[in-house]
């Protein structure tokens, strides 16, 4: 029987009785399905509850087949090691005590004497070299412990896997691993994912909302341009609807004037006496008659106007922000970052940046990509001079505002008003409410304290209070923006930068983010040698 899941009236929850979705109906066959969503619509939630981990409130989920998951982080003990993480652990000290010649007659009929050859190819295939597999698993980066998750999913080789962001933190090379990983995949496989690059990988595309789930034939390329015809068809009703509305509003008008002038005149030549009663109920009957049409007329109206509110809902869903910015006065030759022969790192005695050189010269927008390991957050840290250098003097020369994976220029206590008010003192109150409106921050939104919101809501709150002001930076720097932003909040910011015309130097793994945002030049980073630019 083919791998599927099916999903039958399914309802979830968040801990505080918050509604995620509600009689969700989904069948997950064969093949790869990407599982997208903006930050909280219940989606990381959705794998965990058909993993069994969690409960539904209501609903079922059934499956034809066996599971495996790769969890968005993993909770690491002290006495974890790697073939505990890999699920092989009993099997390799079966094959130990037979070695030793110790082993029993049950342990001779379940061995597995492939598996030494198996986890070697398991873990080439990933990128991770020859472990030793009694090593302790909190000695391994984020992205090799994603990588060894990889390689247990391989390993077991279950008909249903079940991936939640299995690109975080995975450099250009781990993230191949995983394409590869699902190219080759011959089960089910569902896929919560904001990677651009990996979602062209998959067969359909389910999007999660408020609203419940919609599946998209193909990839996510054919995902993009049905969103922009819908966007189109519910911008065309929304201006239809807006514009019934208008003229069954003008008609109720010229309707309810009339009616009140012949009611008028109605009550004048009746208080003068002398109308025969036949002519009273004649102007009785029409009066009866003209207000039965104003309350079909106005029931109408309620028509149009409800059909108006959901495509004005709808295109407020759909529709991407675009920010205009005041200008930074950046002149095309002015040398905004230099650095000579720079070299650092948190250990002195073996520094991972060495003999970097590097300028950035007028508006250009600079990426630092490179494997993982290879310095790139320090390459930043050394630059704006958070971590000192060894040797070379490197030199910001223009007002700049640095933006790291968790925002910290941002104080967490504060509203986002109150931020924006303290990284720009010098605007007035209607300046600030104007720069935060322009990231959607508008009314009470922009009074939210920054420590209550999401990835996404946080980066576009500390690029509302650095770029959106009076007198934006002239160079800003950003530390992989897109970790952990839902598609949605990375267009937002994508659209932001877009409308920045500053110098930018971001450290990102996201080449469809790069590209959106209009890099100019790349500086690489690898293991061995330093690269200047």
């Amino acid at each position: 029987m083919p791998a599927s899941v099916t999903l039958h009236q399914l309802t979830c929850s968040t801990p505080d009785n918050h509604p995620l979705f509600t009689d969700l109906d989904l069948t997950f066959g064969p093949g790869r399905t990407g599982l997208i969503g903006r930050n909280g619509t219940g989606k990381s939630t959705l794998l965990r509850v058909i993993a069994g981990l969690i409960p539904p409130a209501a609903g079922s989920v059934s499956m034809a087949g066996t599971l495996g998951m790769l969890e968005q982080s993993v909770q690491v003990s002290s006495d974890t090691t790697l073939a505990d993480q890999l699920g092989i652990a009993d099997d390799l000290a079966r094959l130990d005590r037979l070695d030793q010649g110790l082993g029993s007659i049950d342990d001779a009929g379940s061995a597995d004497w492939s598996l030494p050859g198996r986890i070697e190819s398991a873990l080439k295939s990933v990128g991770l070299p020859a472990l030793a597999l009694d090593r302790p698993l909190g000695t391994l980066s984020g992205g090799q412990r994603t990588r060894l998750g990889l390689a247990r999913l391989i390993l077991a080789a279950p008909d249903v896997i079940l991936l939640d962001e299995p690109t975080n933190n995975l450099d250009a090379e781990g993230r191949q691993a995983v394409v590869d990983l699902l190219h080759h995949w011959r089960g089910a496989a569902i896929v919560v994912s904001h990677d651009r690059a990996l979602l062209r990988e998959m067969d359909a595309i389910v999007e999660l909302t408020t609203l419940g789930a919609k599946t998209y034939g193909g990839n996510w390329d054919h995902y993009a341009e049905q969103k922009a015809l819908e966007l189109a068809a519910a911008e065309q009703t929304l201006a239809s609807s807006e514009r019934r509305v208008a003229e069954i509003d003008r008609k109720i008008q010229a309707v309810t004037e009339k009616k009140a002038r012949k009611d008028g005149a109605g009550k004048r030549k009746g208080a003068k006496g002398g109308t025969p009663k036949i002519m009273l109920g004649g102007l009785k009957e029409n009066a009866e008659n003209t207000s039965g049409e104003a309350a079909r007329t106005a029931t109408r109206l309620r028509q149009a106007a409800n059909a108006a509110a959901e495509a004005r809902a709808q295109v407020e869903i759909l529709t991407p922000l675009s920010v205009a910015l005041t200008p930074t006065g950046l002149p095309a030759g002015r040398t905004v970052l230099q650095a000579d022969s720079l070299i650092g790192g948190p250990d002195p005695a073996a520094p991972v940046i060495r003999d970097l050189s590097l300028l950035i010269t007028g508006p250009e927008r600079v990426a630092i990509t490179g494997p993982n390991g290879s310095g790139k957050t320090t390459l930043l840290r050394l630059l704006t001079g958070a971590l000192p250098a060894m040797a070379g003097t490197p030199r910001i020369l223009v007002p700049y505002a640095m933006l790291d994976q968790t925002v910290s220029l941002l104080d967490p206590t504060q509203s986002i008003h109150d931020n924006f008010r303290r990284l720009n003192p010098d605007a007035g109150a209607t300046t600030g409410r104007s720069a935060l409106a322009r990231f959607m921050f508008r009314a009470d939104a922009a009074l939210q304290i920054v420590g209550t919101l999401s990835g996404g809501e946080m980066l576009r709150a500390g690029l509302a209070c650095t770029i959106g002001g009076e007198h934006p930076p002239q160079l800003l720097i950003l530390d992989e923006p897109t970790n952990h932003l839902d598609i949605h909040a990375i267009e937002q910011v994508e659209a932001g930068l877009r409308g920045y015309d500053g110098a930018l130097l971001v450290v990102s793994h996201d080449a469809d983010f790069l590209a959106a945002i209009g890099i100019t030049r790349r500086i690489e980073l690898g293991p061995e040698r330093p690269a200047s630019g």
